[in-house]
């Protein structure tokens, strides 16, 4: 893409004028435009397939492409991709009342003309759009309808999901310069380098907490009522990929902040170890006191990883030691 070209030589210039920017630099442009344009990609060849083929199975391998991409990204919760919902409208988890069920089957049973309608669409619930709806309409679900009505709104959500992640991406150009240089004229965003540096440093902290607690903790459950039925794309057998891919972007994110880190990366590269070795796609041996021991293993390694990174990283990017990654941006 033109503008990756643009927002890059920006980095390298940077890179090589200013040392200390070059933290910030790498993030993004090693590691932030890549990722969404990956996103972006995975979502058109998505939208591309769904409009030649709407069957379920046709779409199975563009899903799971799409979820690659978002995984790797989605704990980045700062700029386009918080406009509009975007994140939630992309994956709407964790679903703890199961209102996307139920809004999606009164979508269907209205036959609401919103699926011919990218606008309407567009402005539908979170709820009933993006990789969790789609995933009740591709894999065994619920849902009931007319197969052509279906067929439409497979095709409205892949367009819809296409959509989000090109303007994500085509936004990303604007936003990433103002990372690269905080203070510049009209930059409110970030006015210094240790600002830019503290609200990426944040996502990666952040998202680590919510992998432990959320893709790992909500089908932990507690000891005597583990709830494996609330993992996190247990449909198309995603609950483990997607804590896997999740902490490789966290660790790319982290180690392009700050390279210097041998234990930060051995941490993370223990936690995504455990991660691929573990035979249990959707966590269902949480029920069983063995099973249970492996996730609860790695559920730990997530948060040493985090330790880790908060002594590490942010002390290397001079972050005070009473940064706390949950203050915000």
């Amino acid at each position: 893409m033109a503008g990756f070209a643009v927002i890059r030589a920006l980095a390298l210039a940077l890179l090589m004028a200013t040392p200390a920017s070059a933290d910030v630099a790498e993030a993004v442009g090693d590691v932030i435009l890549p990722a969404y344009d990956r996103l972006a990609d995975a979502t058109a060849d998505l939208d591309r397939t769904a409009q030649a083929d709407c069957a379920p199975q046709a779409l199975h391998p563009g899903f799971a492409a799409v979820w690659d991409a978002w995984a790797a990204i989605d704990f980045l919760r700062i700029g386009p991709v918080e406009q509009d919902g975007r994140a939630l409208a992309i994956s709407f988890w964790p679903d703890p009342k199961a209102s996307g069920p139920r809004a999606q089957q009164a979508l269907i049973d209205a036959a609401a003309p919103a699926v011919d309608d990218p606008a309407a669409f567009a402005d539908l619930s979170v709820a009933v759009r993006g990789l969790s709806g789609l995933e009740r309409l591709v894999y065994p679900s619920p849902l009931t309808g007319d197969a052509d009505y279906l067929c439409r709104l497979r095709r409205a959500t892949a367009a819809d999901l296409a959509r989000m992640a090109a303007e994500v991406r085509a936004e990303w150009d604007g936003y990433a310069a103002r990372l690269l240089e905080p203070g510049g004229p009209g930059n409110t965003d970030f006015l210094t380098q240790t600002e830019a540096r503290a609200a990426l440093f944040t996502q990666v902290a952040t998202g680590l907490t919510a992998l432990a607690d959320k893709r790992l903790g909500r089908p932990l459950g507690s000891f005597d009522a583990p709830r494996p039925e609330r993992a996190e794309a247990v449909a198309s057998g995603r609950s483990l990929a997607n804590v896997t891919r999740s902490l490789t972007g966290l660790r790319d994110m982290a180690l392009a902040l700050y390279p210097d880190a041998p234990r930060t990366r051995a941490a993370f590269d223990r936690a995504i170890g455990l991660a691929e070795r573990l035979d249990d796609p959707v966590f269902a041996g949480v029920a069983d006191p063995s099973g249970r021991l492996k996730v609860e293993i790695l559920q730990q390694a997530v948060q040493a990883a985090r330790a880790e990174a908060e002594v590490e990283i942010g002390g290397g990017l001079g972050l005070s030691v009473g940064f706390n990654a949950q203050d915000g941006d």
